[in-house]
């Protein structure tokens, strides 16, 4: 089982991918509570060059609501992240974690169904692009 899907766009700029999937996650019912700029990071912290890579941290407020009162340590795996990143051809792709994979480990039955429709929602923002 992999623990992400994602897609590739060819024609779109590096930019305009997370207005696309931020607007998607929007439609889904999700927002972005963190969004961490690897690029920069890995330049100010270990002055190396990375392509441009963004994880943003989706929040779905009433799945998570659902998910902490079923399993209230379930907050380590939250918000839902989502990257965006440059591929060497100079597409770039985005991928969501499955949150199904993630919670694999978690033995708690009620986590089941909200997973499931978690995974739902970002899977239809990310083929939306």
């Amino acid at each position: 089982m992999n623990y992400y899907f994602n897609k590739t766009l060819k024609n779109s700029t590096f930019d305009e991918v997370i207005s696309k999937i931020t607007e998607a996650l929007k439609e889904e019912g999700f927002g972005i509570l963190t969004e961490i700029d690897i690029k920069t990071t890995f330049k100010k912290k270990l002055d190396v060059d990375f392509p441009n890579y963004k994880i943003l941290g989706a929040c779905n407020a009433p799945f998570a609501y659902k998910a902490l009162k079923a399993e209230n340590k379930i907050g380590t795996m939250l918000p839902c992240n989502v990257i965006v990143r440059e591929v060497d051809d100079g597409s770039i792709e985005v991928a969501a974690v499955d949150p199904i994979a993630s919670m694999m480990g978690v033995k708690n039955e009620k986590l089941a169904g909200i997973a499931e429709e978690v995974r739902d929602k970002l899977r239809r923002a990310v083929n939306r692009l």
